[in-house]
């Protein structure tokens, strides 16, 4: 039994355009796995690249996911 579940993802970080975001959940599109929300010294946030970034500092770097993207070729 397989079940899928789609969530629209409108939001990436411009540092790492792998990992996005849809409206409450943080996912890694190369593992396709969901990044968990941790709770860290008082402020809440995602370890991102194996690096704790709060919700605070994370929020300058996001960026809309464009619908065409320009290729080197």
């Amino acid at each position: 039994m397989i079940i899928t579940i789609k969530y629209p993802c409108k939001y990436r970080l411009s540092f790492a355009q792998n990992y996005v975001f849809s409206s409450d959940k943080c996912f890694n599109s190369k593992t396709n796995r969901e990044i968990k929300q941790v709770y860290n010294n008082g402020s809440i946030g995602f370890n991102i690249c194996g690096k704790f970034y709060s919700l605070k500092k994370l929020k300058p770097y996001l960026e809309k996911i464009p619908t065409k993207e320009k290729l080197p070729f």
